[in-house]
C-alpha cells in the first residue's frame, strides 16, 4: 500500500520500535496457521476412515489424540500471539507518548502558548490510544493475510487444482474492494479526528472560562455551541461507521460466495467420482480458513485509517521546529550570584512583524535587584523569557558571568534559576508536593522554613491538613496573593542564585501587599533578581529600575532619579499605570 500520505509513512517508520514483538506475533500466528492446516488434515482423515473405511475407535484413537493436541497447541500459540501483540501496542504507546511530551517541551513556550490545549491533550491521550490496534493487530494481520492464504493454497492446489484456481481468482477481490472503500473512509476519519480535536479544545476552553461565561450570562449560548459541535462529531462518526459496516458487508459477501462456489464444485465432482471424500472434505475445511485472514484484514483495515487520522496531528507536532540549544558547558557557575550581560538582544515572535525586543543592552551586577516596568506590550515578559532561556534571541548576545548562554547547556542554566510567574502554576496535589517542585529532596523542616521566609507559613498552617492539604490545579483554594507567595516559597526551596519574578498584577489588600513585598525582599537577598513589576511599592526599594517601551530600554535609574527626569516612568508612577500593566 502506498505510504505517500505523510501520516502513513510516519506510522510505518515508527513500526521499527516494535519490530521484535510484531515479528514474534507473525511467527507465532504463522506457526498456528500451519497447525490449523494439520488439524484440518487430521480431521479429514479421521472422518474418511470412520465414514467410508469402516475404521473402529481404536483405529483412529491416535489420530484423535493428535487432533486434541493440535487444538491445545493452537490455544497456547493464540495466547502467546496475543501477548506479543499486547507487548507491541503497549511498547509503542509508551514510546510515542514519551517522545510527544519531550517534543512539546522542546518546542518551547511560544509554541505552547499558541497551541490549542484541548487538541494536544486529545492527541496525547485518545490519539495515542488509536495507534494500539494498528501496531497491535494491523501490522501482524497484514503479514498473516499474505502468508496463511499462500500456505493453504500450496496445500489445496496439488489436491484439487480447480478449487485452488477458484481461490486464487477470488482472493484478490477482497483487498481490492477493501482499499477502494478505505480510500473514502480515510478522508472521513481525518475529518472526524479534526472535529474531535476542535470539540475537545473548545470544551476545555469553556470549562476553564466557566466563571466568565456565567458572569456574562453566556452559558446557554455556549451550551448550544458545544451541542452543535458534538452533533457535527456524531454525524462524522456515523459516516465513518457506515463505510466500515459497508466494507464488512462486501467482504463477507465476497468470501461467502467464493466458499459456496468451491463447495458446489466439490459437491459435483464428489457425485461424479472425480474427487475423493478425504481430499474434498479437506478443501472444504480449508476454504473458509483461506478467506478468514483476508476478512480479518478488512476488519483491522479500519484501525489503519483511524491511526492515520490520529497520526496527522502527531506528525505536525514532530515536524514543528524545536527550540534548540547547542551549548554543552556546565562548569561556568560559581556559588555567588551571577552577572548577566545583554548586548543588542533582539527577538521577534513568529507571525509578527514588530520585534518584541529591539536591541536590548543591559548589564545586571551580581546580587543586584532590578525592576522592569513599562506599559502592556512593552516587552517585559519577553525579556524575562529570554533571561530564563525559554526563547532564543534572533540577534544579540546574552552572557552569564561572561560566558555566552549559547555555549551553556540549557539544563545547567535552568538548575541555577527560579521562576515566579504572575499566575503561578500550582498542580492538583498537596501543598508539600507543590513546594517540592523546587527541590524534590526537601524535608518538612526546609519547607516550613521556606514558607516562613515567603510570608506564607501562617495561611498554610491554618489549612485543614497543613502541608498535606490538596490545592486545585490553578490554586483554586488560594487567593492570588497566597498563590504567588507559595510560588515564592517554592523559589526559596530551589535556593537558586538567579530569580525572575513576574509580580501579580491583581489588586491586593494592604496586608497581602505588605506580605508579598516582604517576601520578595527576602528572596532578593543574596541573589541576582529581575522583577517584572506592576505596583509602585515593589519598585521603590529595588537597586535599579529599567523602563521599557516598544521592545526597547528607554530609561534606567533609581525611583527618585526617574521621577526627576519626568519621562515615561514619571507618567506611569503618576497615573499608577504600572499597576495594570
Amino acid at each position: 500500500m502506498s505510504t505517500s500520505n505523510p501520516s502513513a509513512a510516519w506510522l510505518k517508520a515508527e513500526s521499527e520500535v516494535v519490530r521484535r514483538p510484531v515479528g514474534r506475533a507473525i511467527a507465532i500466528e504463522s506457526l498456528g496457521g500451519g497447525l490449523l492446516i494439520a488439524q484440518a488434515a487430521v480431521l479429514a482423515h479421521v472422518a474418511n476412515a470412520v465414514i467410508f473405511a469402516g475404521a473402529a475407535l481404536a483405529d483412529v484413537t491416535a489420530w484423535l489424540f493428535a487432533f486434541l493436541a493440535l487444538i491445545a497447541l493452537r490455544a497456547l500459540l493464540a495466547y502467546a500471539g496475543e501477548r506479543a501483540r499486547f507487548e507491541a501496542a503497549a511498547t509503542i504507546k509508551t514510546a510515542i507518548r514519551d517522545r510527544l511530551f519531550r517534543q512539546i517541551e522542546a518546542l518551547g513556550i511560544v509554541w505552547q502558548r499558541r497551541m490549542a490545549s484541548g487538541d494536544v491533550v486529545e492527541t496525547l491521550t485518545d490519539g495515542v490510544e488509536k495507534l494500539e490496534a494498528y501496531y497491535g493487530r494491523y501490522l501482524s494481520q497484514t503479514a498473516i493475510a499474505v502468508l496463511l492464504p499462500i500456505a493453504i493454497l500450496a496445500v489445496i492446489t496439488p489436491i484439487d487444482w480447480l478449487s485452488g484456481l477458484v481461490l486464487l481468482a477470488t482472493a484478490p477481490l477482497i483487498p481490492v474492494f477493501m482499499i477502494f472503500i478505505g480510500k473514502g473512509a480515510e478522508k472521513l476519519n481525518q475529518r472526524q479526528w479534526r472535529r474531535l480535536g476542535l470539540l475537545s479544545g473548545h470544551f476545555l476552553d469553556a470549562l476553564q472560562g466557566l466563571t466568565t461565561l456565567r458572569i456574562f450570562n453566556l452559558g446557554a449560548r455556549e451550551s448550544r455551541l458545544i451541542e452543535r459541535l458534538s452533533d457535527d462529531y456524531r454525524r462524522s462518526t456515523m459516516a465513518v461507521l457506515r463505510i466500515a459496516f459497508l466494507s464488512s458487508l462486501v467482504l463477507e459477501f465476497l468470501a461467502t460466495v467464493s466458499i459456496a462456489l468451491v463447495a458446489v464444485l466439490i459437491g459435483f465432482r464428489l457425485m461424479w467420482g472425480q474427487l475423493g471424500f478425504e481430499a474434498g472434505f479437506l478443501v472444504l475445511l480449508l476454504a473458509p480458513e483461506f478467506y478468514l485472514p483476508l476478512r480479518n484484514m478488512g476488519s483491522v483495515y479500519h484501525a489503519r485509517m483511524e491511526a492515520i487520522a490520529a497520526a496527522e496531528r502527531m506528525v505536525e507536532i514532530f515536524d514543528a521546529p524545536t527550540l534548540e540549544w547547542q551549548g554543552t558547558r556546565r562548569d561556568v557557575f560559581a556559588a555567588a550570584p551571577p552577572r548577566l550581560t545583554l548586548a543588542g538582544l533582539t527577538y521577534t515572535y513568529p507571525d509578527n512583524d514588530a520585534p518584541a525586543l529591539a536591541g536590548i543592552d543591559l548589564a545586571i551586577a551580581p546580587g543586584e535587584t532590578i525592576a522592569v516596568v513599562g506599559a502592556s506590550g512593552a516587552g517585559k515578559s519577553t525579556l524575562a523569557l529570554a533571561l530564563l532561556g525559554l526563547i532564543k534571541a534572533d540577534h544579540g548576545d546574552l552572557r552569564i558571568d561572561e560566558v555566552p548562554l549559547a555555549d551553556i547547556a540549557i539544563e545547567a542554566w535552568h538548575e541555577q534559576l527560579a521562576w515566579v510567574p504572575q499566575q503561578p502554576r500550582l498542580f492538583h496535589a498537596s501543598v508539600r508536593d507543590n513546594l517540592r517542585v523546587g527541590g524534590v529532596s526537601a524535608d518538612d523542616t526546609a519547607l516550613w522554613a521556606a514558607l516562613e521566609r515567603a510570608q506564607a507559613r501562617d495561611f498554610v498552617a491554618a489549612l485543614p491538613q497543613g502541608l498535606d492539604t490538596p490545592i486545585g490545579e490553578r490554586g483554586l483554594r488560594l487567593s492570588g496573593g497566597q498563590a504567588q507567595r507559595l510560588a515564592i516559597a517554592r523559589a526559596f526551596v530551589r535556593d537558586a542564585r538567579f530569580v525572575v519574578v513576574d509580580e501579580i498584577s491583581a489588586h491586593l489588600d494592604a496586608d497581602n501587599e505588605r506580605r508579598l513585598i516582604t517576601a520578595l525582599a527576602a528572596l532578593a537577598r543574596g541573589r541576582t533578581m529581575v522583577l517584572i513589576a506592576h505596583r509602585l511599592a515593589s519598585v521603590i526599594h529595588t537597586d535599579r529600575i529599567v523602563v521599557m517601551d516598544r521592545g526597547r530600554i528607554v530609561e534606567q535609574g533609581s525611583h527618585a532619579q526617574l521621577l526627576a527626569r519626568g519621562g515615561i516612568y514619571a507618567r506611569l508612577a503618576a497615573g499608577a499605570a504600572m499597576l495594570a500593566a
